[in-house]
């Protein structure tokens, strides 16, 4: 069985911050099933972004950073080089889940932040949540670990 799980969550600093949001008690539930792989995604990595960034939101279905700068074609990149990845897991159904990063504007399970960059969440997915889901991959988000 496979699962894939944002990479800061396993303690990759790969957040945009340039830290990680390593999750103790995922990496327990982890070590507890030998017999799940885990397969490490970051799609803001993937597409090319660098670590740290400018933090990104969702404005108007357009990822844009904080300076105005549209990062869409970076975030979509991202996320397809990671469906790409994933495909064949997702295909034979050996996929079982992806565990992603809370309110990220690829990773957001339940939420992201509404675009002006105030701390405000909205009901809504990442792009690469919203992948992921469209393949029928069980989305948990990172909080409910």
């Amino acid at each position: 069985m496979k699962v894939a799980v944002s990479a800061c969550l396993l303690g990759e600093s790969c957040k945009y911050s340039g830290g990680s949001n390593r999750c103790e008690r995922l990496l327990e539930a982890l070590r507890a099933r030998p017999d799940i792989e885990v397969i490490p995604v970051c799609p803001e990595v993937a597409g090319g972004l660098p670590t740290p960034r400018p933090p990104a939101e969702i404005v108007d279905g357009e990822v844009v950073n904080d300076l105005g700068e549209s990062v869409d074609a970076a975030y979509r990149a991202g996320v397809a080089a990671e469906m790409v990845r994933l495909s064949p897991a997702i295909e034979s159904g050996e996929l079982a889940a992806a565990v992603l990063q809370s309110r990220s504007p690829s990773c957001g399970v339940h939420e992201v932040y509404d675009g002006t960059f105030t701390g405000t969440l909205v009901s809504g997915r990442g792009l690469f949540a919203q992948a992921l889901a469209a393949a029928s991959v069980m989305l948990v988000d990172a909080s409910e670990v």
